[in-house]
């Protein structure tokens, strides 16, 4: 993923921005930022930390839940869920491609929505997301499966 996907009024999701455009997504309208980056990934143009001097000297909230296909865990996605309810919005979700961060919004989206994991690969390639990874694609099927409110 080259650049942002509107998934709902509440999130957007893109690749990591530079210093300057997230001064632009402050401009935006965007309330709050998640980085779902590691510190010291290759191709940061902002640390973690810098990050978030930046969002915050801009004004947004910063939530920084660093996501490794080492870390992946459901308690990671809950963590995020739970923080997610309590930012401002709209939020702007990154990783480096965007691909990390649209995981995790589609498997909160798919939870809140009670769809099965299945369901929710299907509407994650319909709206672009194509999960290339065998094991992040088995991770959001079962996590979505065992945390949907059905």
């Amino acid at each position: 993923m080259s650049q942002r996907m509107k998934i709902s009024d509440e999130i957007t999701v893109g690749p990591q921005p530079s210093a300057d455009e997230i001064e632009k997504i402050a401009a935006e309208g965007f309330a709050s930022l998640i980085n779902f980056r590691t510190a010291g990934e290759d191709d940061q143009p902002l640390s973690p930390d810098a990050e978030q001097q930046k969002v915050e000297a801009n004004g947004l909230k910063y939530l920084h839940i660093p996501v490794s296909m080492q870390d992946m865990s459901p308690e990671v996605v809950d963590r995020f869920r739970e923080k997610f309810s309590e930012l401002p919005k709209p939020v702007f979700a990154h990783c480096q491609s965007g691909k990390r961060a649209g995981a995790m919004v589609m498997m909160h989206m798919a939870a809140e929505q009670g769809m099965t994991g299945e369901q929710t690969l299907t509407q994650a390639k319909k709206m672009g997301f194509e999960c290339d990874q065998p094991q992040l694609e088995q991770f959001v099927k079962t996590y979505v499966d065992s945390r949907s409110a059905r």
